[in-house]
């Protein structure tokens, strides 16, 4: 019969038996003292690939390289283990079918109750797919510093949530001149300048950088000899695997030599801009200047003329009637300065296209010339668009105008209209059949006083007109030409909701007044008596001065029917005095007016009543009318 303590050792015995006959993750066996294996467990016949009959009885030293075995590896670690009482480390090992694996091994010494070395339990785990990752990682982060390393051209380096650099590479070193040991542990700060650094931009920046989660500029740093360099800088967090900020990734670049190239190049853009200047008031002075000496030839004549005393009524009314319609085509060439540079007031209203046009064509056809044809081409139901009536009808006369220049000998001038969808807006064409333009005279057209007829001939102010007017109406222009084929002239004016109506300024308009006080505010001299003698003529009583502060001095002690007063005027301006008055009397009706005005064309005036320079009787009475209505 068998005794308990016989039976518990056996029972001890067999369940540690089979603990390590489950394991098949670990190779778990035992040596003799000379290394012999003793026994061999599931993870061992997986790891290894011998059955537990092929190698018990065999030594260990079988499983290493022949490198390892002819140094006596297997030996010293048998006394390594025995001395120190355990041995750990990880190597390559050889299965049976003659391949490598890379373990991990624990080596314990088994001693008997005397102290006699008994054997060894050996402990080994197969690493080979996580020695490979990690090889692998450390390939790539060895790939990745060489990188780094190699970029000469940004620099890439790391800083801490303090700002103290953590990290410098060779392109930080040529850039800014610190070696890595310089730098190190520094804080990034002394790369700014001491005005930035005084206004906090370095904390400033790395805020950003948490905040939004990047940070990039343009701004001036500081090398470590002292100069100055312009520097593309951006600047993005780093966080850990929790989502918690560790620190920061800063690049940065040397744009020197980009900023000094643009600013080379915005020099040139400001030389070509000042040559086109100074191109633009030669052309001035030979284009325009001829037609203004023209009509003032006419005025000065005209005057003259009318000084002698023997003159017929017939003749005296001819020379008026001379200097009248000159000063209206003076007038009208002024308009077309003011229409290119978008100066001018303009008086839009919704109109319909085809009424229009179609009344335009018929008077075109009666004045352009026999040996010209116009054509009509409007598509149905052409959308309303808002723009100044007259304005337009000078643009397409100036177009016309050309279009007949163009073709000397005759031709065709076609007007078409269609709608546009994809712009929501009206095109009108003026299309001729004459010689086309240059390809090289096509991109300067719409310059003002440029042109290709010869001196005389024209101011170079037409199409200029055409594209300020389509500008300041919220449109386009545009012109498709080649020499022999024609020229064709492109208008797209937005198209307007507002319901069309008719026009119901009077053409003619009398003065309903018996006696009216007017207050003249002008501070030109001629002006000023031109126009106190026209009031007078429509029978008003006139105080006259010459400025808006001498103006509100008077009206401190009485009112007046009306307040006439120019814009443009030192000191205080003629739309000041109006806003004044509308505050302190705000009954006091005024009546402004306007040449050349930047305040009219910025809508500035708006809510006043406004007459434009150069004005007549007609002109100015029914402005008059207009603000005495209101």
């Amino acid at each position: 019969m068998t005794d308990r303590s016989t039976f518990d050792t056996y029972g001890i015995e067999h369940r540690y038996q089979l603990l390590v006959n489950a394991v098949s993750d670990y190779a778990i066996y035992m040596l003799d003292p000379d290394g012999r294996i003793a026994t061999w467990n599931p993870g061992a016949r997986r790891f290894k690939g011998y059955e537990a009959e092929e190698i018990i009885g065999e030594n260990f030293s079988r499983f290493f390289t022949p490198e390892d075995q002819a140094s006596e590896v297997p030996r010293q670690i048998l006394a390594t283990a025995a001395r120190e009482g355990r041995y750990e480390a990880e190597g390559q090992r050889v299965r049976k079918d003659g391949s490598l694996i890379w373990v991990h091994v624990v080596i314990d010494p088994i001693v008997g109750d005397d102290g006699a070395l008994l054997g060894y339990a050996k402990i080994t785990r197969d690493v080979t797919a996580r020695r490979e990752a990690d090889q692998a990682l450390f390939a790539a982060e060895q790939r990745f510093r060489m990188l780094v390393q190699g970029v000469r051209d940004y620099a890439l380096y790391m800083l801490d949530l303090n700002g103290v650099v953590s990290n410098w590479n060779t392109g930080a070193e040529a850039i800014k001149g610190y070696h890595a040991g310089e730098i190190v542990g520094q804080h990034f700060s002394r790369f700014y300048t001491e005005e930035d650094r005084t206004r906090g931009e370095p904390a400033r920046a790395l805020n950003t950088a948490l905040r939004e989660g990047r940070y990039e500029t343009e701004a001036q740093r500081v090398r470590k000899d002292g100069s100055n360099f312009w520097a593309h800088v951006v600047i993005d967090p780093i966080h850990d695997e929790a989502g918690q900020p560790i620190g920061f990734a800063k690049i940065t670049r040397d744009i020197t030599e980009k900023r000094i190239a643009q600013k080379e190049l915005e020099d040139a853009h400001a030389a070509l801009f000042q040559s086109q200047k100074l191109q633009a008031l030669g052309e001035l002075t030979g284009g325009i200047a001829h037609d203004f000496n023209n009509l003032m030839t006419v005025i000065r004549g005209s005057a003259e003329l009318l000084e002698r005393d023997n003159l017929t009524p017939e003749k005296r009314r001819r020379y008026i009637r001379a200097i009248a319609e000159t000063a209206d085509k003076a007038a009208a060439l002024t308009t077309k300065l003011l229409a290119f540079g978008r100066r001018q007031a303009l008086r839009p209203e919704a109109i319909d296209p085809a009424t229009r046009l179609d009344a335009f064509g018929e008077v075109l056809a009666r004045t352009i010339g026999s040996k010209i044809r116009v054509e009509l081409r409007l598509e149905p139901d052409l959308w309303p668009i808002e723009v100044d009536v007259a304005e337009l009808e000078t643009a397409l006369l100036n177009a016309c105008f050309n279009a007949r220049d163009a073709m000397p000998d005759g031709g065709v001038v076609t007007i078409s209209a269609y709608n546009v969808p994809a712009e929501d807006a009206l095109c009108i064409a003026i299309a001729d059949t004459g010689q086309g333009i240059e390809p090289e005279h096509l991109e300067r057209v719409f310059e003002p006083f440029f042109t290709t007829k010869p001196v005389g001939k024209g101011t170079g102010l037409g199409l200029s007109q055409i594209h300020g007017f389509a500008a300041q109406t919220g449109g386009r222009a545009y012109i498709d030409s080649w020499p022999g084929e024609g020229t064709t002239v492109f208008l797209h004016l937005p198209r307007t909701d507002k319901p069309v109506t008719a026009s119901s300024t009077p053409r003619t308009a009398i003065a309903n007044w018996d006696r009216l006080d007017v207050l003249l505010v002008e501070d030109n001299d001629n002006v000023r008596r031109f126009a106190r003698s026209m009031l007078k003529e429509l029978r008003a009583e006139v105080i006259e001065v010459a400025s808006a502060e001498a103006a509100l001095a008077i009206l401190a002690d009485r009112n007046f029917d009306l307040v006439f007063s120019d814009i443009v005027m030192p000191g205080m301006s003629g739309l000041d005095l109006a806003r004044r008055l509308r505050e302190t009397s705000p009954g006091q009706r005024v009546l402004l007016a306007t040449g050349y005005s930047r305040e009219v064309a910025a809508g500035e005036a708006a809510g006043f009543h406004l007459v434009q320079k150069p004005y007549g009787a007609e002109s100015l009475t029914t402005a008059i009318s207009l603000a005495l209505a209101e």
